[in-house]
């Protein structure tokens, strides 16, 4: 079963004259932005396809938590 392959375009930081440390932080806002790191920490273990399952419908179950709290606060 082949996964899906994520077509995305290269990130680019130019570094100014605001020095390196200001680009690397640029760098990782945008990663964090496109969604790399979170990629990136999915792919570090295998997950068995129930454990999949379970936390796709936690993380959901999450998201409407959140929302419906939002609706009520605005």
């Amino acid at each position: 079963m082949p996964t899906d392959a994520i077509q995305c375009k290269p990130l680019e930081v130019a570094v100014g004259d605001k020095g390196i440390e200001r680009a690397i932080k640029h760098l990782k806002r945008k990663m964090a932005a496109e969604g790399i790191l979170r990629e990136l920490k999915r792919r570090r273990h295998y997950m068995k396809p129930s454990v999949k399952r379970r936390k796709k419908a936690s993380e959901a179950a999450r998201r409407r938590r959140k929302r419906s709290k939002m609706d009520l606060v605005a």
